[in-house]
Order: structure tokens, then C-alpha cells, then sequence
């Protein structure tokens, strides 16, 4: 179990916004934190500090007037810690290649896998094709329904057919390196972990997931602890001082 940071870039900013209220319509969110630091400067402290395995998320659509300084921020932020993060945001067969050439170590990937609702072999098999499974991190990250958690796509605003639970993750993991799952109701909320989605994950043990949503406090890490069995890694967004937030990311980092 480890602490892995990020980078959410929205409207060409570094910021935290709350996970369920992004909208792609007038490139609308509820804002927890809007950063003057930009995307490099993250991506150095977090090379500094010797912390890998981090998401740099892309917020926009790629027909939004705001994606091209979106993407700028991104690429440059890879550069400046090449083979340190990971990116998401838009990410197709197409584009894959450019981003690992770009400097990132795995591509996340989640609507173009799973089109209309399901998932979408051909799709996914283009993209093992072009980058290779060891270079692909699939995003499941979900929202409840119905006591279920279902797979969302398009920056979390559509509900897949797909929910996760431990059959998804095994046949998926035949096509990828690790899974990033977010807990898209608490997600920037500091409401508290999707605790029942944690002991869902935590049953499985074939690659290395990542956990986000509702961690906020060095109690909740430890509650994380048992909760995964120490087998989840974990990301911390708004409840960090580095967005804002009360928890200390020198804390984080030590633990």
C-alpha cells in the first residue's frame, strides 16, 4: 500500500473539483481548489520526493476551447518528470503512443474502452496493440446504483452497463497493468471513503489497483489499511494541503 499523488487539470488549471458535478456542457464544475502553481511545478515536488505511480488527468473535452492549454500543461508536466506519472483524459489508439513517448508510464483509459454502455474488445485489444498491456492502467472508476457501483465513462457523467466487482476485474486484467478506481460520490467531497467499494477491490489480488475518493484524515488511511488489507494503493485530492485541504502532504508522504 502506497501513497500515489496527482495532477487534475481543468480549463488549463491545476485544480480539485467535485467528481460528480463536471460537466462538459460550459466546461462547468464545483470547485473545491483552483491552483497558481502550475502542472511542472506538482510534477517536480513529486519527483523530488521520490513518489511514483501518480495520474495526471486531462478535465476537458478535446472539443473544449480550454483542452489545447489543458493538454500543454499535461505534456509539460511529463517532461519535467518523464517515467514518474501516469495520464488520462481523451486517450484513444490514436493518441496512446504520443503520451508514453511524451514521458508517461502508463496511458488510463476508460471511455474508449467502454462505447455504448459495454465494453468494447476491439477497442481495447487496438490499444494493447499500440502501447502494450504493460503501459495500460484501465479506469473503473464508478458511481452507486441500485446497491451496485457502476462503471461511469466521459469524465463520469454517463452510466455504463458494467459494474465492478471481482469477474469484471479478472477478465479485464488479461489487458492491462493496473486499474485506477474512483469513488465518484465522494470524490472531492471529504464525505468519507466508498468503504463497501474498498472491500469489493480488496478481494481481488491479479495487478495493482489504486484507489480515490473520500480519504481525508491519517485516520481514514488507516481505516483504508484494514479495509484493503494493505493491498489497494491510494491517491488523496482535495483533503491535502497542497489543494487546500487540512491534511498534510509531508504527513502523507511519510507514511
Amino acid at each position: 500500500m502506497k501513497f500515489r499523488p496527482c495532477i487534475d487539470i481543468h480549463n488549463g488549471k491545476v485544480k480539485q473539483l467535485v467528481g460528480g458535478s463536471l460537466r462538459d456542457e460550459g466546461n462547468q464544475a464545483k470547485e473545491n481548489f483552483v491552483s497558481e502553481r502550475s502542472a511542472v511545478e506538482f510534477a517536480k515536488l513529486y519527483q523530488r520526493d521520490r513518489l511514483t505511480g501518480g495520474h495526471i488527468i486531462l478535465l476537458n473535452a478535446v472539443d473544449s476551447e480550454y483542452f489545447d492549454e489543458t493538454k500543454r500543461q499535461a505534456i509539460e508536466a511529463l517532461n519535467a518528470y518523464p517515467g514518474g506519472m501516469q495520464i488520462g483524459g481523451g486517450i484513444n489508439d490514436e493518441n496512446a503512443l504520443q503520451w508514453i513517448q511524451e514521458g508517461a508510464t502508463h496511458v488510463i483509459v476508460t471511455s474508449f474502452v467502454f462505447k455504448d454502455g459495454k465494453i468494447n474488445y476491439k477497442n481495447l485489444k487496438k490499444l494493447v496493440d499500440t502501447v502494450g498491456k504493460e503501459h495500460i492502467v484501465l479506469d473503473l472508476s464508478c458511481r452507486k446504483k441500485g446497491g451496485q457501483y457502476y462503471v461511469v465513462t466521459d469524465r463520469w457523467q454517463k452510466f455504463t452497463e458494467e459494474t465492478v466487482t471481482i469477474e469484471l476485474l479478472e477478465k479485464l486484467s488479461a489487458y492491462c497493468d493496473e486499474f485506477l478506481i474512483h469513488g465518484v460520490d465522494v470524490e472531492g467531497t471529504g464525505s468519507g471513503m466508498e468503504e463497501e467499494l474498498i472491500k469489493i477491490i480488496a478481494g481481488f489480488a491479479t495487478i495493482k489497483i489504486t484507489y480515490a475518493g473520500g480519504i481525508a484524515s491519517l485516520q481514514n488511511i488507516e481505516k483504508f489499511k484494514i479495509l484493503s488489507q494493505g493491498k489497494i494503493d491510494y491517491t488523496i485530492g482535495s483533503a491535502l494541503d497542497l489543494f487546500g485541504g487540512e491534511l498534510s502532504y509531508e504527513e502523507v508522504k511519510k507514511m
